[in-house]
């Protein structure tokens, strides 16, 4: 079998991973900062040292501004929800994840004003637009980082840039690149980060998180959900402090382990070294899917200004079939579809098929990738002319 879906998520986990999972449901079971017993403690030493290491591995100033979540999708809703307020203006773009999206339509309706930006056909965000769709008085900026469906790479410090002249925030979705690109929060200007552990950070799902800058005000910031901390017991409302103003209710202990194991495996393998092996198998993937007749490849022509992920449709050819076909006639795991982002498929002309899309991973070889261009080729019979788009 060959796995294609590591944008969806990453697969096989990391042997260290499962093992600090278990062992923190062996020996480190407790319910973190809610008793004084050995094994809350314990508990607890394991989430905060994975808040350290999402600190470290973004360079994030305080560990304390790490608040974890489920996902990069509840995330996204706690700095949106907890942030904008009826009359606000946010500017987002047309490539955005439904993550995005959604919240963002929701609030729309409760009287937030939204801008959407129109992007290039290649999903490349424009900056001229950009600057058009900012204006005195927006409150936020929202922008993926790397479109899920091209692999469109965004440029994070010129919105960061732009957003701040405007008196902004930038809140930046990493689901794509976390653990896949050096993100540095302080010399990107992100005043949010949201990012999930079960993508590029090898974590298991169930497991996410906000990064919170400096330049966001932690007392303007309402919280999703209220409830249970552990701190400040004797009130009945929320404490200010953070994370427990943001994180309510038992947190996930084993997927913090796994997280953190997922980091310190990233870290010692090197996220350069790590984005130059998936950029190799980009450039492979590309290039021979390039030269197969009928073929189209959506998303920037050149490897290195794309996430892993390669999209594409063949004149003819149902994405659903070829799907299908790669699993059942090669052992080929891919996606197909709008990969919940129609807003991105409808930029590149994909909608409402969309696309099928090959997205390689750290544990992805060369020889996988040569397999998957030759399977593509013999479904593909047709006569035609692939070309990049």
């Amino acid at each position: 079998m060959i796995y294609l879906d590591h944008a969806a998520t990453s697969w096989p986990k990391p042997a260290a991973v499962l093992r600090a999972m278990t062992d923190f449901l062996q020996n480190a079971g407790g319910n973190p900062g809610r008793s004084g017993h050995r094994l809350s403690i314990a508990a607890a030493r394991v989430v905060y040292e994975a808040r350290e290491a999402v600190a470290e591995l973004f360079n994030a100033p305080d560990p304390l501004r790490v608040i974890f979540t489920l996902n990069a999708t509840h995330a996204i809703n706690v700095a949106l929800k907890g942030l904008l307020k009826p009359g606000d203006h946010v500017v987002t773009s047309a490539i955005e994840h439904n993550s995005v999206m959604r919240p963002l339509r929701a609030l729309e309706c409760n009287g937030v004003s939204l801008t959407v930006i129109p992007c290039e056909s290649d999903g490349r965000i424009r900056m001229s637009e950009v600057g058009r769709a900012l204006r005195p008085g927006t409150r936020m900026a929202v922008i993926n980082h790397a479109s899920n469906v091209m692999g469109a790479v965004t440029p994070a410090a010129e919105i960061s840039d732009a957003a701040h002249r405007a008196g902004a925030l930038l809140l930046l979705d990493a689901a794509q690149t976390a653990g896949v690109f050096p993100i540095d929060m302080q010399s990107l200007g992100i005043d949010l980060l949201a990012f999930t552990g079960h993508k590029g950070l090898q974590g298991p799902p169930g497991i996410g998180g906000l990064v919170i800058g400096e330049r966001v005000n932690t007392a303007e910031m309402e919280p999703m959900v209220r409830g249970g901390t552990g701190s400040r017991s004797e009130y009945e409302v929320q404490p200010e402090a953070f994370p427990d103003k943001l994180e309510s209710g038992t947190g996930n202990g084993p997927g913090g382990a796994g997280l953190l194991a997922g980091i310190r495996w990233i870290m010692e393998r090197g996220i350069e070294t790590i984005r130059a092996h998936e950029t190799k198998l980009t450039r492979v993937l590309m290039e021979g899917l390039n030269g197969i007749p009928g073929l189209t490849i959506y998303g920037p022509q050149d490897a290195a200004q794309r996430a892993p992920i390669v999209a594409f449709t063949a004149q003819g050819h149902r994405v659903s079939d070829i799907g299908l076909r790669l699993d059942e006639e090669y052992e080929i795991l891919c996606r197909v579809g709008l990969h919940c982002s129609p807003a991105a498929h409808r930029t590149i002309g994909t909608f409402p098929e969309g696309t099928v899309r090959l997205a390689p991973g750290f544990a992805t070889t060369v020889d996988e990738v040569h397999a998957a261009i030759s399977a593509v080729r013999r479904i593909l019979s047709r006569r035609g002319s692939g070309r990049n788009i």
